[in-house]
């Protein structure tokens, strides 16, 4: 809104410090002071609200160390999260942009299932909360409004790389001009619609998932949206599963989200993206604001949720973040790179895709279930064996953060 408004007053007004909202850099600090702000300010206020009205966590004794005492700690905090990150991309962020309406839509969207959600389990007083199969259904739904608007929108193209012939002269050390010809990979400007992805750690490291299909477009792109579906799945309930600790997910999701957009906006950028030899996406810059604003309300949110936690961001945070986290990275063709980025989330879902798995097994063998671990997901295995809560969520923040700079090496390493 403010881009548009102060790009009008540039142009026709010449207002001093109006072109300022010209600039991605800029408008990404507005957004994370911004987002910052919101959560502080009306943090405590909409705590206060949701604890006048009751609207507590009824935690279950699991046998965890200090976990009765967090009875009745207000929830649905992800509300707090939802609006820093819309308030400032709605003031900062071009709204004409393909890639942030996807943004928006994927936030509200998953926003409100996990609403529907918290809401069943507080005031409807149901602790499973919403039915696993209509997350599932609502995840993929989404999967198909984002696969199918990257396969018809027009705006969403990429910039394919070619290699051409460039031919150098230059004396040897005899004073002989020497002709040479090397190969250097350079940008088309054509933009193209296309299925490619990146792959990590390796050269020319683009994967087109036409490959898989025989050529056929329309069979690719059918399959891109399958894939699209699975990410959203996947992160968003790996998000889900992760959140249990005070201010584990929203710790471990800052290193991720600021990576993404620093992918974004390298990634939107013509010359870096000629430097580092990687896909061109047009317009996909923008969504650096939009990270910028998501980094800025998680890590407002800490302030909060940090231990011991005055407030859970409930399912309405942890899917909505899921959720961004994956679309963030099909917009700018980086989803093979999440299992590695968001390691976090994979591990918490794979502990508990085995302690189930095994346990069912093991009681259709044995007659009785064992477990791998004391008790998933993998974070309160590390409960139950004795170690502080504070302890456990400092070490996956760091791993996470290792994980996030492993990631941003794959731009070199190849």
């Amino acid at each position: 809104m403010l881009y548009h408004l102060f790009r009008y007053l540039d142009q026709y007004w010449n207002i001093p410090g109006s072109g300022m909202f010209q600039y991605l850099s800029f408008r990404a600090a507005a957004a994370v002071i911004l987002s910052l702000l919101i959560v502080i300010i009306f943090g405590r206020r909409i705590i206060d609200f949701l604890r006048r009205k009751q609207i507590g966590e009824e935690i279950r004794d699991l046998g965890l160390e200090g976990q009765l005492q967090k009875r009745g700690t207000p929830t649905m905090g992800g509300v707090i999260i939802l609006l820093a990150i819309l308030v400032p991309i709605l003031l900062l962020g071009r709204l004409d942009n393909i890639y942030v309406q996807l943004m928006l839509v994927s936030t509200v969207w998953l926003g409100l299932i996990g609403g529907l959600d918290d809401y069943i389990k507080v005031f409807r007083h149901h602790k499973e909360g919403l039915k696993g199969r209509f997350k599932i259904v609502g995840q993929v739904g989404l999967g198909l409004i984002v696969g199918t608007t990257m396969w018809i929108s027009e705006e969403i193209v990429v910039r394919e790389k070619s290699v051409q012939p460039v031919e150098t002269v230059y004396c040897d050390p005899s004073g002989e001009v020497v002709a040479s010809t090397v190969q250097r990979v350079v940008l088309s400007s054509e933009s193209l619609k296309t299925t490619q992805t990146t792959i990590p750690f390796i050269k020319n490291n683009e994967l087109d998932y036409s490959w898989f299909t025989g050529g056929n477009d329309t069979a690719a792109w059918l399959l891109y949206v399958l894939v699209a579906i699975l990410v959203i799945t996947a992160v968003s309930n790996g998000a889900n599963l992760t959140d249990g600790l005070d201010g584990l997910v929203t710790g471990v999701s800052v290193p991720i989200v600021v990576v993404l957009g620093a992918m974004a906006y390298l990634s939107g950028h013509i010359v870096y993206a000629d430097y580092l030899n990687i896909m061109y996406i047009p317009q996909s810059g923008e969504l650096l604001v939009f990270a910028a604003a998501t980094a800025g309300a998680l890590i407002g949110f800490l302030w909060y949720n940090s231990f011991p936690a005055q407030i859970f961001m409930g399912d309405t945070g942890s899917l909505s973040i899921g959720g961004i986290i994956a679309v963030f990275a099909l917009c700018i063709r980086k989803e093979l790179l999440l299992p590695l980025l968001c390691g976090v989330f994979l591990v918490e879902s794979l502990s508990v895709m085995m302690q189930v798995s095994y346990f069912k097994y093991t009681k259709r063998k044995y007659g009785e279930g064992r477990r791998i671990l004391l008790m998933s997901p993998v974070h309160h295995h590390y409960q139950k064996r004795g170690i502080f809560e504070t302890k456990i969520v400092t070490r996956f923040w760091i791993v996470s953060l290792l994980l996030a700079a492993v990631t941003l090496v794959t731009l070199k390493i190849r």
